[in-house]
């Protein structure tokens, strides 16, 4: 990590997810004097040179909206990058050379964006700030810090390192019993009619063959998740099935976290992020309370409503020294006073 800016330039902060990026310009008393949104951060995917001439582009129209200079180096003091897919030691050096690279600020900071939602959930009063965080969105990861600079995390890289869930995890749960329950090699399921109806199409089979040759676009799967929590609800239990794996993932991450860094029996906030989590789906969210208090009983959860860009700023602002009242500045500009 770098060392803090010293200027009295503004602050970049950067919350790159899988499915959407949001980049703010945030002046050293707590104000936001830009902002832009762009696309989602996938170097895996398109390779960390394109992924980052687009969070480049982003970068550029929040400057443009702060009213400064486009294009010109170190318009900015401290830089907090919290990135999607900064998953391994070795992906985060690389990402944190590329952002370096761009000039962008005189110093920065790069870290996985599961952070983000670990600082927006924590105080601004300098006290220790111990606690997990799990953003279940697109993916799912966890982080836990212990307050005394340990940190617990895992690979996050998908179904290789174990990962279940999150949004594209439910939706590709939902089209598998889906697919089985219609040709018979599944239990029965209202996610039978349910997807296929959704896109205007008759039958499993229809919507199969739609995604397969790319009629539908494979991004418009995270439009299933809400339709496996509507058939939950309604009593289907395959759909009840996969919400009570979800909150059993969850509530794994969580009490493995606090087991590693020492935290089970200490009184723990638990800051629950990302779209699913923050989806108040009563089902998922009654499940994991009931999980936790019986494998993490001291731990505390509650739901980071507030953007994670957020969590961005934070950090910019305390590397940078800017002290209570710009933080709370910030709060009240994302709803989170």
């Amino acid at each position: 990590m770098s060392r803090p800016a010293r200027s009295g330039a503004p602050c970049l902060a950067i919350d790159a997810g899988n499915s959407k990026t949001d980049v703010a310009v945030v002046g050293l008393d707590g104000s936001v004097l830009g902002s832009a949104r762009g696309g989602g951060f996938q170097p895996p995917s398109v390779g960390v040179e394109a992924a980052m001439a687009a969070l480049g582009a982003t970068v550029e129209r929040a400057a443009a909206d702060a009213g400064l200079p486009t294009g010109a180096p170190g318009r900015f003091g401290q830089v907090a990058a919290c990135l999607a897919n900064a998953d391994l030691p070795c992906e985060e050096r690389e990402l944190r050379e590329a952002v370096a690279a761009r000039g962008w600020g005189e110093a920065a900071q790069v870290m996985n964006d599961t952070f983000a939602i670990l600082r927006a959930g924590s105080p601004d009063d300098g006290s220790p700030r111990h606690g997990v965080a799990v953003v279940c969105g697109a993916g799912i990861n966890c982080v836990g810090s212990a307050g005394d600079g340990r940190v617990h995390r895992f690979p996050a890289v998908g179904g290789l390192s174990g990962d279940w869930g999150g949004g594209g995890g439910l939706a590709d749960a939902a089209l598998w019993h889906a697919a089985r329950a219609e040709d018979g090699r599944g239990g029965p399921t209202a996610l039978a009619r349910a997807l296929p109806a959704h896109f205007g199409l008759s039958s499993m089979r229809a919507l199969i063959a739609a995604l397969h040759l790319r009629e539908i676009p494979g991004a418009r799967r995270h439009e299933l998740p809400p339709l496996l929590f509507e058939a939950a609800r309604g009593g289907d239990g395959i759909a009840l099935a996969l919400v009570h794996r979800q909150a059993e993932e969850i509530a794994s991450l969580v009490a493995v976290t606090l087991d590693r860094l020492d935290l089970l029996e200490t009184e723990t906030p638990v800051h629950l992020g990302g779209g699913i989590l923050t989806a108040d789906q009563e089902l998922l969210d009654d499940g994991l309370a009931e999980l936790l208090a019986q494998r993490a009983p001291r731990a505390v959860p509650h739901t980071v409503h507030a953007p994670p860009i957020l969590g961005a700023g934070l950090l910019a602002l305390d590397r940078v020294q800017a002290g209570e009242r710009a933080h709370a500045r910030l709060r009240a500009t994302y709803g989170a006073a």
